[in-house]
């Protein structure tokens, strides 16, 4: 499986990559915000955007963990403060559709993902929390539709479950490789076990990153990747525990037009081009005299050199065959030598 199809849009290498926006829990609830969070990744060429549907007794107990190193806030507080109501989901959702842009979400309970696929969505991605949460995994893959799947915090025998899961239920997928750090430095991003999923699991591979900017999306995108995620902020003065490893609209501007400039530049082979023949003709050194050279005389490494341009028709590589033979005619100073011109 080297591609995957969501509402229209092919996703694999040999189509531009993906770039899906994580708004996530960045609207903080707060339904206004969550629209700025789409428009702002319309007008700066994200293909998605995503959110996260959170309906918090049906995902969590009663809990006063803190999420370490990301808030000091209890865990529950946090997504109970960023629900987006069913009713809200939709609107934000119909809102995505009018203006022309993918909407996705992210389910985290069986109710969840029970709600998402009454909403009618395409695709279902799935955090790297629940890439070995085996039931809920086999819960939305019997819907049959395609699974965008994050791999943060597992290994290959945990994520082949996973992917054994999803081909038994006949379910289109592509692994995202991921390393769940907040943010992720960038010698813990280790781009080489995204092209380990794509060799061991045989299916079109992708990013979601945390580490700060872009980078890493870019080098990602050589190595193959079709989708890139980034969590999404209109502005890095909003409040929110995802913030700080957020890129912002100048950064996913950018992320866009260097994604598929590299997209294009990947690939091919070593070569000549047809196209590079006006530099050659500058560029490439062809044999010539560096003295008069008078007919019969021997072509020496003192009256012989290679200069540019590259219109001579023996080129440098040839030079030292040219040595040690004759000349069939005079010769002046800086001229092309020509086959025609030596003895055989």
């Amino acid at each position: 499986m080297t591609k995957i199809e969501i509402a229209g849009r092919i996703i694999g290498e040999e189509h531009p990559p993906f770039v899906i926006m994580e708004a996530g829990i960045n609207h903080e609830g707060q339904f206004d915000k969550a629209i700025q969070l789409v428009d702002a990744a319309i007008e700066n060429g994200a293909d998605c955007i995503k959110f996260q549907c959170h309906i918090t007794e049906e995902e969590m107990i009663p809990t006063d963990m803190k999420p370490g190193g990301i808030s000091e806030e209890r865990l529950w507080d946090i997504i109970k403060r960023c629900e987006l109501s069913a009713d809200e989901e939709k609107k934000v959702q119909a809102y995505c559709g009018q203006r022309g842009i993918l909407y996705l979400s992210t389910p985290f309970s069986r109710a969840a993902a029970d709600r998402l696929a009454s909403m009618g969505v395409p695709a279902f991605k799935i955090g790297s929390g629940e890439c070995n949460n085996y039931p809920l995994i086999d819960h939305i893959a019997r819907m049959g539709r395609p699974i965008i799947l994050s791999t943060g915090m597992n290994d290959i025998p945990s994520i082949a479950r996973s992917v054994e899961i999803m081909r038994g239920n006949g379910c289109p997928f592509m692994l995202m490789h991921c390393t769940s750090m907040y943010p992720t430095p960038y010698d813990k991003v280790r781009l080489q076990a995204m092209v380990e999923l794509k060799e061991t699991f045989g299916v079109p591979i992708g990013l979601s990153d945390h580490s700060k900017g872009i980078y890493t999306c870019l080098g990602a995108v050589a190595l193959g990747a079709s989708v890139l995620e980034k969590h999404f902020t209109v502005s890095h003065d909003w409040p929110g525990p995802d913030i700080p490893v957020s890129i912002d609209p100048a950064e996913l501007k950018e992320l866009v037009a260097g994604s598929r400039a590299i997209w294009q530049a990947r690939g091919g082979t070593k070569t000549v081009l047809f196209e590079e023949q006006p530099v050659i003709d500058f560029a490439y050194a062809t044999v010539v005299t560096i003295g008069a050279v008078r007919a019969g005389e021997v072509f020496t490494r003192d009256n012989l050199w290679v200069k540019r341009p590259g219109t001579g028709r023996i080129l440098a590589k040839d030079y030292e065959s040219v040595l040690g033979k004759k000349a069939v005619r005079d010769l002046h100073a800086n001229v092309h030598v020509n086959p025609e011109d030596i003895a055989v």
